[in-house]
């Protein structure tokens, strides 16, 4: 059983409210953050109301925690503008606060390349997405090669579940589709793409914050199998009382969306992800901190799929 304080910064967005739970499911005091206060969470999790895009609101969130997890982050299309001084003011008080801090993050540095992603792999993007989280983590490893803090950068591709509400795939396919709407795909129905369950996601954020060894690296989380988006609506479907069409949203789509629709203009850069082959190799989690056990893809969609449906 542990006793120290696990602070989770972005408590109401879906990666975040999702680690708290794992964090407490194991036994450690958790203290979820967000602007209003107001996650969603089990009893016991302590809630508090902070802004940590200012100093005092990221002092206030991170006082008294061992351990901090960075899983906010500002509207999509603002992480330019917003991001690196949002996590600046969470790395300087983290540090002022003697906490060791986590960071969730995605697959964009990686950029396009062949063969699966790994810890090994160049991180090439040249999208401003991509190029924004490469600039996110010299920030942080900068920070924890200085010594000012303990950090460690878990790294995962798209992911869905309960609660995943500011997922791609959630609002394309799970969300629509538990509505009786039909589900799309983005990109393209043929390339395999990795994909992560979210508790599965949650749990091995929850084993990064106890593991010594995690701190100083970058890991690449676990993941199932890599599916096509052809796989991943046949899933829906079996999840579903009653199939609903399916069909693909296609990169033409949003680009002719994309002068009205920011979300559609801000994903245009990152569409290879989408169109050639994405795969995520968690081998050296697996061999640092597991068995991590992922859960397969249609229990995974159809708790995703009742969660969406109100069951």
């Amino acid at each position: 059983m542990q006793h120290d304080l696990h602070t989770v910064l972005g408590a109401t967005g879906g990666a975040g409210n999702a680690i708290a739970r794992a964090l407490a499911d194991d036994g450690h005091r958790v203290r979820a953050v967000s602007r209003r206060g107001d996650a969603d969470l089990p009893a016991g999790i302590e809630r508090l109301a902070a802004d940590i895009t200012t100093p005092e609101g990221a002092a206030a969130a991170v006082d008294g925690a061992s351990v901090v997890v960075m899983a906010a982050q500002p509207p999509y299309h603002r992480w330019p503008q917003e991001f690196p001084a949002m996590l600046g003011r969470v790395i300087d008080a983290a540090a002022d606060a003697g906490a060791r801090l986590v960071m969730v993050d995605n697959l964009y540095a990686y950029g396009r390349g062949e063969g699966p992603i790994t810890e090994r792999t160049p991180e090439r993007a040249t999208d401003r997405k991509g190029l924004l989280r490469r600039d996110l983590t010299r920030m942080l490893l900068d920070a924890h090669r200085s010594g000012r803090l303990r950090v460690a950068i878990g790294r995962a591709s798209d992911y869905f579940g309960p609660r995943a509400d500011n997922g791609a795939i959630t609002a394309l396919a799970i969300a629509p589709a538990a509505a009786g709407k039909g589900a799309k795909w983005v990109g393209g129905l043929d390339a395999p793409h990795s994909v992560a369950y979210l508790p599965d996601v949650a749990r091995a954020y929850a084993r990064l914050c106890t593991s010594p060894e995690a701190y100083g690296e970058v890991w690449v989380l676990p993941h199932g199998e890599p599916v096509t988006g052809r796989e991943f609506l046949d899933a829906v479907n079996r999840a579903l009382p009653e199939p609903v069409g399916t069909g693909l949203l296609p990169t033409a789509m949003l680009r002719i969306a994309a002068p009205f629709h920011k979300p559609s203009r801000e994903m245009l850069g990152v569409m290879y992800q989408w169109t050639e082959p994405f795969v995520a190799d968690d081998t050296a989690f697996q061999t640092a901190f597991g068995p991590l056990e992922t859960t397969p893809l249609d229990e995974a969609v159809q708790a995703a799929v009742d969660w969406y449906r109100g069951g």
